[in-house]
């Protein structure tokens, strides 16, 4: 897994992160979602370090990267303070510019990166979401069923409890999936969710985003602000965003200056279940 990355765990000013990175050329940063670790790129890191350095973190919270502390608005959880890790974690590498690209959770941080950031941040890919205060504001009967688990998550203690009885059970942890994701990175996945810690970093994740990340969406709507550099968006053609919202790109127009994208036929995990498939659109998207 990762052949010929080199496996670091950097001390931060306000995280310490474990990163994998490798390759030459411009530098790409890959962000993972909810329940990953960095390992969920393995299938598509390889195949863009010929062309481009690519980093691979686990997020603050998640992983082996480091628990934040519990305050009452959740902001060491916030995607401004995971955006803030990665520019400092590309700067140690000696990257000032980059471009990044984030799939569910790990999207936030890397739109919250390019709102915030917009001299270091070159290029954004967003994959399988949309802005979390689109997402609320757009919360019907269907998204309620489909992503309960947003709101169960916002609940103190409870959704730990639940996930910790049998995280095997709660994600759903099968032979098949193992197989999908390749034993490395699989086992690198299940060690996380059966770590106390992490699960509760992980959902502090979601307790931010029903908090303060909506309020920066918010502030960020209010005075105009949009994504300048290049976006793209991709989302998964066997999963529910186009029910969700129809036309995905209609929703990211407003917050973007230079849009593009289309769905892979894929799942949700659509860099362990298409990853010749993602890597061949980032790559394409990154070099023009």
């Amino acid at each position: 897994m990762f052949d010929g990355f080199k496996l670091e765990t950097i001390e931060l000013s306000n995280a310490t992160l474990r990163v994998r990175h490798a390759g030459f050329g411009p530098a790409v940063m890959l962000l993972h979602g909810h329940p990953r670790t960095h390992a969920t790129w393995h299938k598509v890191a390889p195949l863009l370090s010929s062309s481009f350095t690519v980093v691979c973190p686990d997020l603050r919270g998640f992983g082996m990267s480091s628990k934040p502390a519990d305050t009452p608005d959740h902001s060491g959880s916030s995607k401004r303070a995971k955006a803030l890790d990665c520019i400092e974690l590309m700067r140690h590498l000696g990257h000032e510019t980059f471009a990044i690209a984030g799939h569910d959770r790990g999207a936030y941080t890397a739109f919250r990166a390019a709102m915030d950031h917009p001299n270091v941040i070159t290029k954004l890919a967003v994959l399988d979401t949309v802005p979390i205060l689109e997402a609320l504001e757009r919360c019907n009967e269907k998204f309620a069923r489909s992503w309960w688990h947003w709101f169960f998550f916002g609940e103190l203690e409870k959704p730990e409890r639940a996930i910790l009885g049998d995280p095997d059970a709660w994600y759903r942890n099968t032979p098949a999936k193992k197989e999908m994701m390749g034993l490395e990175a699989y086992e690198d996945y299940h060690r996380a969710v059966h770590d106390p810690a992490t699960v509760h970093g992980m959902i502090e994740d979601y307790r931010a985003g029903l908090g303060i990340d909506r309020e920066h969406d918010a502030e960020d709507r209010q005075s105009g602000k949009k994504i300048t550099c290049p976006t793209l968006v991709l989302w998964s053609l066997r999963d529910d965003l186009e029910d969700l919202y129809g036309d995905v790109l209609k929703v990211w127009r407003p917050w973007t200056t230079d849009l593009r994208g289309y769905g892979i036929n894929s799942g949700h995990h659509m860099a362990e279940e298409a990853p010749e498939e993602l890597a061949q659109a980032l790559k394409q998207f990154l070099s023009n």
